[in-house]
């Protein structure tokens, strides 16, 4: 069961959270509670910044066109991310927004696309990610925010960073080329994932294996 109360609308903001702070919403945001969630002054909202925990809201005017939240009590305490790394042959617009967003919602705490041979593309928006990434966490209800990084610029270099970090790495729908699925091979604790007797899209095997991640090692319990 989620652990926030999913009846209220989560905002994440980039800024300072305490009780009794007032903080004035830019106009992206005022325009998605005011005009499309359809709330008013005196609504609540919960609001999370990916350092401080989660905090409630409430709505108020603060002039012509803008509001404010006046920031009440804590009702989550800031909580870690998972130590686990999802990396990525980018993908076409849709479907790279669909993956970071279902990436987030699976605990992934860093996400980095690696440049493959037979990658689909090879530019990447990362405030895009970024933007996709804020969504997801507004609505499953988690207090992190992923770390989103620059692209890798070859296969091998894939790794978790960390000692004690777990990487996953999901190639292109053409497959790694033969050095390239070589390099991997040789490095340190690598291990190949099987998904099953089909052939999954890469968006599709995305979710698949951190599922299967999650409910193997942990977060699930």
């Amino acid at each position: 069961m989620p652990r926030c109360d999913v009846r209220i609308p989560r905002l994440y903001l980039d800024a300072p959270i305490e009780e009794g702070a007032s903080i004035t919403l830019d106009a992206s945001q005022a325009n998605y509670l005011a005009n499309v969630l359809r709330l008013k002054a005196g609504d609540g909202v919960l609001v999370f910044n990916g350092r401080d925990g989660e905090w409630r809201g409430t709505l108020a005017s603060a002039g012509k066109r803008r509001l404010a939240l006046a920031i009440g009590t804590r009702t989550r305490a800031q909580t870690a991310a998972l130590d686990l790394h999802y990396l990525f042959a980018p993908l076409k617009h849709a479907r790279l927004d669909y993956m970071v967003q279902k990436a987030v919602e699976m605990g992934a705490s860093r996400l980095q696309p690696v440049l493959t041979r037979h990658a689909q593309v090879t530019r990447i928006n990362l405030e895009r990610m970024h933007a996709n990434a804020i969504e997801a966490a507004e609505q499953c209800g988690i207090v992190t925010l992923p770390e989103i990084r620059a692209p890798l610029t070859q296969a091998r270099d894939a790794r978790g960073g960390r000692p004690l970090a777990l990487a996953v790495l999901i190639g292109p729908e053409g497959g790694f080329a033969a050095d390239e699925r070589a390099a991997l091979l040789e490095l340190p604790n690598a291990v190949r994932l099987a998904l099953g007797p089909r052939l999954l899209r890469a968006d599709t095997a995305a979710v698949a294996a951190l599922a299967l991640v999650g409910a193997v090692l942990g977060d699930w319990r």
